[in-house]
């Protein structure tokens, strides 16, 4: 899961990055408006957190810009300002969620991991695939189910195959899904994680489609 962190302060911003790629997330933390502007409309995340009171560029505007250019990653307001008013206009401009400060750290990883499963098609926490489960709230894998120890960037590449399950993922969207902006993505290391999954989950679960890109899938129905 790649997320794109807006936020301005210089202790929150970096502590809150720390914790979320302590979840196995890629983080790309943005403490200027303008930039975060540009980073969300160039680059693909499953999700953003969003401060409201960003330098450069004000993050309603943000997300108006966002979703004006038709940018539809789901985006959590992360902000000081707790009005009614300040919830109804970060709604109206595109927001999918709302979280006010001070917060628990427990609470916004929850509400991230919710609204990147709804964007997914899901509505249950639990996602299946033949023996292969994964509860996203708590980020858990099981197989058969039995505990699936996974590194992160394991994780990232699994989950995200599972949530777009049945379906092909491009080989470049399942890599600018799972690095960090700031990372020398090496294709060749995509490889080297399937590869690795396949000995950990079973060869059959992940297809290879020639020319395209890698599924998930349960096999015949």
């Amino acid at each position: 899961m790649r997320i794109l962190l807006v936020e301005d302060d210089p202790d929150l911003g970096p502590a809150l990055a720390k914790a979320l790629r302590g979840e196995n997330c890629a983080v790309d933390l943005a403490a200027d408006g303008i930039d975060a502007a540009h980073l969300g409309d160039t680059e693909t995340y499953d999700a953003a957190v969003l401060d409201l009171g960003m330098p450069g560029m004000d993050g309603l505007a943000i997300l108006k810009a966002w979703r004006d250019a038709g940018r539809a990653h789901p985006v959590l307001i992360l902000t000081a300002r707790d009005g009614w008013s300040d919830k109804v206009a970060g709604f109206k401009a595109g927001a999918d969620d709302f979280l006010t400060k001070p917060f628990r750290f427990e609470e916004l990883l929850m509400r991230l991991r919710a609204i990147v499963r709804r964007a997914a098609g899901h509505a249950a926490a639990l996602v299946a695939c033949g023996p292969l489960s994964f509860d996203s709230q708590s980020g858990a894998f099981e197989l058969d189910g039995f505990p699936l120890r996974l590194t992160a960037l394991e994780w990232r590449v699994l989950s995200t195959l599972m949530l777009s399950r049945e379906v092909v993922i491009e080989r470049l969207a399942l890599i600018e899904r799972v690095y960090e902006g700031d990372t020398d993505n090496d294709s060749n290391t995509l490889d080297v994680i399937i590869g690795r999954l396949r000995k950990k989950i079973g060869a059959d679960l992940i297809e290879t489609v020639r020319g395209r890109g890698y599924r998930l899938t349960a096999g015949p129905q």
